[in-house]
């Protein structure tokens, strides 16, 4: 049986929300994308299932789309606090299950929790976070943010790990973290054997408490 492709609605097609719309569409979805800017939905309606110029922050018109039918809707509207707070208390008397909404700052974030929003993202928060780390620690090519505490780092193999296997470097026992794979060129290793010997230039992706991954630079890399 052929599984049923999932629907979402993105509402606001900008930089953020035109990324989810996109990204969403590549994993075999269908997405309604919505934007009161005409530009920005033609420049979607090749990407999308379906893209339409409406105005999210009227009662009538989201109803008229039929996004009461919509499992997940992600809001995703730029520098409008009020009309993404509108529009997401729209979404919950609409009976929506999921609503993810781009939080613009921390004023609207608190507003977001207090009418019932889902799941509240800041991606430019997270970006950053992400290229100050990259920067900062040379080793590091990128990260995955788990929690305050734990994170996934993609970690360059230097000439101290060159040549030597995972069972001689006893990582999980040593340092308390847990190489989930290793990248080579365009070729992934995934749970790599014990008896894998490292190459100076691979990328170990590894999952820890941060204290842990940093130590682990320090003492073996």
């Amino acid at each position: 049986m052929v599984a049923k492709r999932k629907q979402f609605a993105v509402i606001g097609l900008g930089r953020f929300g035109g990324s989810v719309c996109e990204e969403l569409v590549k994993q075999g979805n269908e997405v309604l994308g919505i934007d009161k800017d005409e530009h920005r939905v033609n420049e979607y309606s090749n990407i999308a299932t379906h893209t339409l110029v409406a105005d999210s922050t009227d009662e009538a018109t989201l109803r008229s789309l039929g996004i009461g039918n919509f499992e997940t809707v992600f809001v995703s509207i730029g520098d409008d606090i009020q009309a993404s707070i509108l529009t997401t208390l729209l979404l919950k008397e609409l009976g929506i299950k999921n609503i993810c909404v781009k939080a613009k700052n921390i004023y609207h974030h608190k507003v977001l929790e207090k009418i019932g929003a889902d799941d509240i993202v800041h991606p430019e928060k997270d970006m950053g976070k992400r290229v100050a780390q990259k920067y900062s620690d040379k080793n590091v090519i990128d990260f995955i943010e788990l929690s305050d505490d734990y994170s996934i780092m993609e970690l360059v193999a230097t000439s101290k790990l060159d040549g030597k296997t995972l069972v001689e470097l006893d990582i999980r026992a040593r340092y308390g973290i847990t190489i989930l794979a290793i990248k080579k060129a365009e070729e992934i290793n995934v749970s790599p054997e014990p008896g894998y010997r490292i190459t100076k230039g691979e990328l170990l992706i590894v999952i820890g408490h941060n204290r842990e991954i940093k130590k682990f630079e320090e003492k073996a890399m």
